[in-house]
């Protein structure tokens, strides 16, 4: 299975990365994601991608929280590395109207210029949104024509969005949100609306360790070790054979970010 999204950058991965992609492959997660959420991130994701290139994929781009570092070197700087054969996706980029740590004209300036970049190189995006629906939506409207498609990721919004993302004709990246009893109740209603050919599946990792996991770990750190969980968990929900979910999910992953699988 393909983990689409999983932050390896991170500074809670620093001491043990290799550990933590050979106890992945030996878990089953055959290939994996790695998130860029800003320039330098970025580039080191790239870097990573080149130190286990039979594993590692990357996505080049600038998280809404960091929107207000977005200029025209930024810019230059990304399109650049999207050329590259291993970054696979425009992103992580979108809007956030949460936590507000990037103004909002800020946001929506990248936002667009990060779908203009993905049009240009032809490659999906690697989209985030939360309490931006609305704006977000508006704007992927005037951008669909010149996407290849792209992951509305970590999705966690209502059936109003989920429709809305779909009939966009784009993926939709489920996290171990949806094994959270707690938060999670919406969601585990929504995984069954997604058609077999657009779903997608993702630990975040650092964040959303799954909260069912048994015995629970001692370390609240997620990592992709934990995506069969997630994955048994969805296709449970779905009322799926757990392989068929999965086979399902590995050829929508090599559609969406168009994966050579074999390099």
């Amino acid at each position: 299975m393909i983990d689409i999204g999983i932050n390896f950058t991170d500074k809670a991965f620093r001491e043990d990365i290799t550990e933590c992609i050979n106890n992945a492959l030996s878990a089953g997660v055959t290939h994996m994601i790695v998130t860029g959420t800003q320039l330098q991130c970025t580039e080191n994701a790239l870097a990573l991608c080149q130190d286990h290139p039979q594993t590692l994929f990357s996505t080049a781009g600038v998280h809404p929280h960091y929107s207000s570092n977005w200029n025209a070197e930024v810019s230059a700087s990304i399109k650049e590395l999207l050329q590259q054969d291993k970054v696979v996706a425009s992103g992580e980029t979108g809007l956030d109207f949460n936590r507000g740590f990037s103004p909002r004209p800020a946001q929506i300036k990248a936002f667009n210029e990060q779908l203009e970049l993905a049009g240009d190189a032809q490659k999906p995006v690697f989209l985030h949104e939360r309490d931006a629906f609305d704006t977000q939506i508006a704007i992927l409207k005037e951008h669909r024509d010149q996407l290849t498609g792209g992951v509305i990721h970590c999705f966690t919004g209502n059936e109003q969005a989920l429709k809305a993302y779909l009939d966009l004709d784009l993926y939709v990246g489920i996290t171990g949100w949806v094994c959270d009893e707690r938060r999670g109740q919406e969601l585990q209603q929504l995984v069954t609306y997604i058609p077999d050919n657009r779903i997608l599946i993702e630990t975040d990792g650092p964040y959303l360790l799954p909260r069912d996991l048994k015995p629970k770990p001692k370390s609240r750190r997620n990592e992709p070790k934990y995506l069969p969980h997630i994955a048994k968990t969805i296709a449970k929900l779905r009322q799926q054979d757990e392989a068929d979910f999965i086979a399902h999910t590995r050829r929508n992953t090599t559609a969406c970010f168009q994966l050579s699988l074999d390099c």
